[in-house]
């Protein structure tokens, strides 16, 4: 009989549903790989995948892969189990996290924001009432969500952000526009970060709201990215009507929450490793593999760039490793994020752009091999927060570096100089 996660004797808990799991104590990497080799098939490592989301929009795999996991907490282990976790521990998510890269993992970019940011930060922050509403859908994938944050005037200074929000009873009425919202032309809920209080100091007077994207006033237009990629979009809000009871957070409190989404995104994107794993011949990743086999790396100034693009891989995964150890002893994560953010963009860049030269002429067609990533690479240094906010960031909260002059830090937002 092949053994169960937990052992024989593993304590039973109850999931979401009131059905009895087993709860994952004492979990080896043995027992991990039998419970998800029931689920999923086991992962190609010649095969390539998707880079956050890039040149797909598919929601349907997403989901069947969300639903297939859920019910044993394997996605999020750490979310409790009653919202699609399993009360793990992080050095236990860690485990799972690391057992997970050896199966077909389905592209979940159209659920990372719901996943890998709003779970979080309602884990932190939110109400009982908004996690048990949002959490599981969040988990199995039934609800995707967005983030509402930059904004026309409100990109890099985010804090500068204009979109009003006026109390009426009961009701918050939302007016404004939002840019650059990813996942908005499917998800199903918006994070958005609102104004308040224009009276006060730009970063006080900010408060967090959950938006029904299906609501009237709300209107989502698409943008296309350069590699053909349309989960950009811009969102207009007319005199949206939102619950209080879709609050997040206390009021005023939005900068807070923003600071923490935004240090989420960054160790999310820090955090992943881009280019795949070695191959089991030879040690090396298997795009180096490719170039060497076929003869580029004979070339020296070629060979050069090589090792330097495989150089920054293999500190990108020193990065992500040490990342994941941090985790595992209960970090949160911080502004080292910023630094492994920054990493795993020149890593990316470095590769793409040198796997386009060795193209040569034919690397001006759009079917050569990674002309996909080719487009996709420059917006790596502004997802997630620009690579020279990244380097603030380093600089003042890891290095000491002295602050850039904020001259309006404390000037009420309503006496700011704007564009409109």
């Amino acid at each position: 009989m092949p053994c169960e996660p937990g052992g024989q004797n593993a304590p039973m808990v109850e999931d979401a549903r009131g059905s009895e799991v087993l709860s994952p104590e004492a979990l080896t990497s043995e027992e991990i790989h039998t419970a998800l080799g029931a689920l999923l098939d086991r992962r190609d490592s010649g095969a390539s995948g998707t880079v956050l989301g890039a040149g797909s929009d598919d929601l349907a795999a997403g989901r069947r892969f969300l639903e297939a996991l859920v019910d044993g907490g394997w996605m999020v282990p750490t979310w409790p189990a009653r919202h699609g976790g399993r009360d793990a521990d992080a050095s236990e998510a860690v485990l799972i996290d690391t057992v997970m890269g050896d199966y077909d993992v389905a592209d979940l970019y159209p659920y990372g924001v719901g996943l890998n940011l709003v779970g979080p930060v309602l884990l932190d922050h939110g109400r009982p009432d908004q996690q048990d509403r949002w959490l599981r859908p969040i988990a199995d994938g039934s609800q995707i969500w967005c983030q509402m944050f930059s904004e026309p005037d409100a990109g890099s200074d985010l804090a500068n952000a204009g979109m009003r929000a006026e109390r009426d009873g009961g009701e918050w009425v939302l007016n404004g526009s939002k840019v650059w919202t990813s996942r908005g032309a499917y998800a199903r809920w918006g994070m958005c970060l609102a104004r308040t209080d224009p009276s006060v100091a730009k970063h006080r007077g900010l408060t967090m709201f959950a938006v029904d994207m299906t609501a009237i006033g709300v209107e989502v237009r698409g943008l296309e990215q350069i590699n053909g990629d349309r989960h950009f979009t811009e969102v207009f809000v007319s005199d949206v009507r939102v619950p209080d009871a879709d609050r997040i957070g206390d009021l005023g409190a939005g900068w807070g929450l923003t600071v923490e989404t935004l240090a989420h995104e960054r160790a999310t994107i820090g955090g992943r490793s881009f280019g795949g794993g070695d191959t089991e011949a030879q040690g090396l990743p298997s795009w180096l593999e490719g170039w060497r086999s076929s003869g580029h790396l004979n070339d020296p100034v070629v060979r050069q760039r090589a090792v330097r693009a495989f150089i920054l891989h293999r500190v990108n995964q020193m990065t992500v490793a040490r990342a994941a150890f941090a985790l595992g002893d209960g970090e949160t994560p911080g502004p080292e994020g910023s630094g492994a953010k920054l990493r795993s963009v020149a890593a990316f860049k470095a590769r793409a752009y040198l796997g386009k030269d060795l193209a040569g002429a034919a690397g001006m067609l759009t079917g050569t091999e990674g002309h996909l990533e080719f487009l996709t690479a420059p917006s790596m240094s502004i997802r997630g927060g620009t690579d020279e906010v990244q380097r603030n960031i380093v600089g003042e909260r890891v290095l000491g570096l002295p602050g850039e002059p904020r001259v309006d830090k404390d000037a009420a937002y309503v006496d700011l100089k704007k564009s409109r």
